[in-house]
């Protein structure tokens, strides 16, 4: 469902396991950071208010996210730590300011949606890892419910970049966005992070 054209590196998980309060703390920030990135998504482009509903809820559910998170953390006597750098998020960023083929609004519209989608998608392809190997019946259950919504949101965001990507080839520049990351990957898979 998701397309991605690379899978993780199954050992990834052994990585995750030796660290928990590491990922946990990186997880809690990413879900921050998704959403501030839709309340930016908001604040670019008021004038679609499906948009606008759509961004305002997928803030709300990734502040719950954090919420969710962090109280695991605590829950597990640990604590959160500081926001970490997320490399694959740069490398991901760096390819669409590449591209000038999308240089026009609804160019750069399309990217902030391609952007948000992948990053959901390689998100959910990470949280099914999870929900699948971790030794711990709660982490598995945890992450399982929360590889759902990153499907939807993933969904939401390719929904969105066709419907006003207007004379923009959504679906090759996502194909194209695809193979950049499937070779991005081949460099990542060996952090406890969860792009990492």
């Amino acid at each position: 469902m998701l397309g991605l054209k690379m899978a993780t590196d199954p050992r990834w998980v052994n990585v995750v396991t030796k660290n928990l309060q590491e990922i946990l703390t990186d997880h809690a920030f990413c879900e921050q950071k998704a959403a501030s990135n839709a309340i930016s998504v908001i604040v670019q482009y008021p004038m679609y208010p499906d948009l606008v509903k759509a961004m305002t809820e997928i803030c709300q559910e990734e502040m719950t996210h954090f919420h969710m998170v962090h109280e695991l953390i605590l829950a597990k006597g640990l604590t959160l730590g500081f926001e970490r750098k997320d490399p694959y998020v740069n490398d991901l960023s760096e390819y669409l300011r590449r591209n000038k083929t999308n240089s026009s609004p609804q160019g750069q519209f399309v990217n902030k949606m391609l952007f948000a989608a992948m990053v959901e998608a390689r998100s959910c392809e990470r949280f099914k890892i999870l929900s699948e190997e971790l030794p711990e019946e709660d982490l598995r259950l945890f992450y399982r419910t929360l590889m759902e919504s990153e499907a939807r949101h993933y969904t939401t965001f390719l929904g969105f970049a066709r419907k006003y990507g207007k004379g923009v080839d959504v679906d090759q520049c996502w194909n194209d966005f695809l193979e950049f990351e499937a070779e991005l990957m081949e460099k990542y898979g060996k952090s406890e992070t969860i792009h990492g």
